[in-house]
């Protein structure tokens, strides 16, 4: 999957949130992380809780802002969500 730069971008800024040492310092790096972690792009929060669900987390409890909220979810900022490491 081909992650584009406002993915990678996010992903760079916030990945400290998800990794006490940073996993990528460049685009190209942050590229193949998330291509060989396979990390996905859901379109909305919707999706992202239904991809959870199906990877096996237990997210009934979890209202949507828990869900944005959680250490493997990154908001893109245009609707668009990064979930990585499930």
């Amino acid at each position: 999957m081909e992650f584009d730069k406002a993915v990678t971008d996010v992903f760079l800024k916030e990945q400290g949130k998800l990794y006490p040492e940073p996993v990528a310092e460049t685009t190209e790096e942050a590229q193949a992380f998330l291509e060989e972690n396979f990390a996905v792009v859901a379109d909305s929060i919707e999706e992202v809780m239904d991809y959870l669900d199906d990877s096996g987390m237990d997210i009934t409890e979890m209202s949507k802002e828990e869900v944005e909220a959680a250490d493997e979810v990154f908001t893109i900022g245009d609707g668009r969500y990064l979930v990585v490491g499930i």
